[in-house]
């Protein structure tokens, strides 16, 4: 019993890292209904970057997180019209060419960080790393806890951002009918730009999080790129209370596997769960996806 205990803790921890992840793309294939195959690359470029960050100034790896984000804020808003360019309009295949041009790019930030830092893997040193809490008699890791605290916290300034304030309700019209969000005056285009920056950024500080609590390396990417897929699928596709639940959820799989089973059966469990799910709910696991 206290091994499925501990098990369920440490999934809701990881879950907590796996929702800020999730969100940006999500958010993304909302508005601009793009799926970005290089959202496993942000990751680890956020990783890296924080790496470099902290090897420079020195500090705990969750101080530079904010340095992180406006980086990758910027890139991903000014890189955006160059997608826009690609899979907008009404071209036959359009949004293939998103795809295309978000594989490419994949390929090439890989092949750079490859060329860059080698295929060692690498970890973001934190003095977290030697708190333990006890809840009862749960072990409860320092890092982990405060990376889900912090992805926590992030949530709630970006549902605040989307559900709160003008800027929000501007993004969910352009999500619900971009037609008459310009006929009402909603600029776009800016609208996109700051979707795919938000999405960028906070794949980046994930990026961060995971670097705290594991090693990490050029190709880590493909990993999470998968996770991230199957966060926003089961969720169900534009859903943001989705993701969160299917976050949750694929923390408490990889952490029961790791448990019961073995680290190298988490794709395959997750895989399956969404396999069973969407056959029975193709809009994911509320039903409240986009079609």
């Amino acid at each position: 019993m206290i091994q499925f205990l501990q098990s369920t803790l440490d999934g809701l921890l990881i879950g907590g890292v796996l929702i800020v992840l999730s969100l940006g793309m999500s958010l993304a294939f909302g508005v601009m209904r793009i799926v970005d195959f290089a959202v496993g690359e942000w990751l680890m470029l956020g990783a890296f970057a924080a790496l470099l960050l902290t090897g420079g100034l020195h500090w705990e790896p969750l101080l530079v997180t904010p340095i992180v984000f406006v980086l990758f804020f910027g890139l991903g808003y000014f890189f955006q019209p160059l997608l826009e360019r690609v899979s907008g309009g009404k071209r036959a295949h359009a949004n293939l060419m998103g795809l295309v041009l978000t594989f490419g790019l994949s390929q090439i930030i890989r092949g750079g960080a490859l060329m860059g830092f080698g295929r060692d893997n690498h970890s973001l040193k934190t003095g977290l790393s030697d708190l333990t809490y006890f809840l009862g008699p749960l072990i409860v890791p320092g890092a982990k806890l405060v990376t889900f605290i912090a992805g926590f916290a992030l949530t709630l300034a970006f549902l605040y951002l989307l559900y709160r304030t003008s800027v929000g309700l501007r993004i969910r019209m352009v999500a619900q009918d971009k037609t008459s969000a310009t006929l009402l005056g909603v600029e776009t285009g800016r609208i996109n730009n700051l979707v795919y920056g938000l999405h960028v950024g906070l794949t980046a500080v994930a990026g961060v999080f995971i670097g705290m609590l594991f090693t990490f390396n050029p190709e880590v990417g493909a990993r999470y790129a998968l996770y991230t897929f199957f966060v926003v699928v089961l969720g169900g596709m534009g859903y943001l209370p989705g993701v969160i639940v299917a976050a949750l959820g694929l923390g408490l799989v990889q952490s029961y596997v790791t448990a019961y089973l073995d680290p190298r059966y988490i794709s395959l469990a997750a895989f399956a769960i969404l396999y069973l799910v969407l056959v029975i709910s193709p809009r994911g696991l509320l039903r409240r996806g986009l079609e």
